[in-house]
């Protein structure tokens, strides 16, 4: 009877210790289907305050500037990594990086392509 009883407090410490992966997810999800369907305001507000702020030239709104970047297609998931509060989420054709704020996960970095023995390329970052 106690074998049973180690194996299920195991298998119940173990998935409490596993990170959320689905979260970041469905919040860089969300975000490339508000861009494709040209809802940009929308796209701003799931953008980390920082990113936000940084992305417009002087006299423009975030939405202008997001609808003036050259975004690839989103797409499915392929792979998520979560380190703590931030997080990684690649898709078909872009990688986001995202950090979780009181309010929930939101985009630091997007439009990312890796360069070669360097940093992320990005069209939005912080």
């Amino acid at each position: 009877m106690r074998l049973p009883l180690i194996v299920l407090a195991s298998a119940l410490a173990v998935t409490g210790c596993a990170p959320d992966t689905g979260s970041p997810a469905r919040a860089a999800e969300r975000f490339h289907a508000a861009l494709s369907a040209g809802q940009t305001q929308a796209a701003c507000a799931m953008l980390a305050p920082e990113s936000a702020e940084k992305l417009p030239d002087p006299g423009q709104s975030c939405a202008d500037a997001l609808r003036e970047l050259r975004f690839g297609p989103g797409g499915r998931v392929t792979e998520v990594s979560v380190w703590g509060e931030d997080a990684q989420v690649r898709l078909a054709g872009d990688t986001l990086f995202l950090h979780r704020f009181g309010d929930g996960w939101r985009i630091r970095a997007a439009g990312c392509t890796p360069v070669r023995d360097l940093p992320y390329d990005c069209e939005v970052e912080d």
